[in-house]
């Protein structure tokens, strides 16, 4: 079961929004990559942008929404013109490139950029700008998976401080299987669904945070 973060029809625009908004804070704003990444990151509009909000996947140019991030984070930063030009640079790319991971993996911005800071992501633009986006995406992934070695279902039931026999007492999932997901001997992406809605109602999350990002 492969659940990307939102309808495709708004990827190709995410992605040019998110490039252009890269773009201008480390180009025109001059801040640091890792700085704008950061502050990305945390904001709500990454949240926002994230679940395919229209008024920010589609609704603003990329210059709105850097410095809408900036102000509702209370970055500072001395403001200028808006600059999108038709040749572009290696930081649209990690921006256009960034929006298709999140979207593909359906991992927030957050995760993504605490694993793979913004600066790396621009250092990767001389050896995959040229090649299918999916060889981008498979690295991404592999470094996701040494950033995070543990499930998600592991890690999510660690954060809500319950033991296996605990979630498997209140989910009514049998603790082997929950041991087998764990240790990544049974798939949970395969899993059924009424799997998934018992474990996600006794870790109080979505059944999709519970799946693997698996990039074929």
């Amino acid at each position: 079961m492969e659940i990307h973060a939102y309808s495709e029809e708004y990827l190709s625009d995410a992605q040019r929004i998110l490039g252009d908004a890269v773009d201008f804070a480390v180009i025109s704003l001059d801040l640091e990559p890792d700085v704008f990444g950061r502050t990305f990151a945390v904001s709500d509009s990454s949240k926002q942008f994230a679940i395919g909000n229209p008024r920010y996947v589609a609704g603003m140019n990329g210059c709105e929404l850097a410095r809408k991030v900036l102000i509702e984070t209370h970055t500072p930063f001395t403001d200028t013109e808006d600059a999108m030009y038709i040749e572009k640079s290696p930081e649209f790319w990690s921006g256009w490139a960034l929006a298709f991971y999140q979207w593909y993996s359906n991992c927030s911005f957050s995760e993504i950029l605490d694993a793979v800071p913004l600066s790396k992501i621009i250092a990767m633009y001389p050896t995959f700008h040229e090649m299918d986006i999916m060889q981008f995406t498979r690295s991404i992934q592999d470094k996701m998976k040494k950033a995070y070695p543990g499930t998600r279902l592991r890690i999510r039931r660690e954060t809500c401080g319950l033991s296996q026999s605990r979630l498997s007492t209140e989910s009514g999932v049998p603790l082997r299987q929950i041991q087998l997901f764990e240790q990544r001997q049974r798939d949970i992406n395969k899993t059924s669904a009424e799997t998934l809605l018992c474990l996600s109602k006794a870790l109080y999350c979505r059944m999709e945070d519970l799946m693997e990002r698996t990039v074929y």
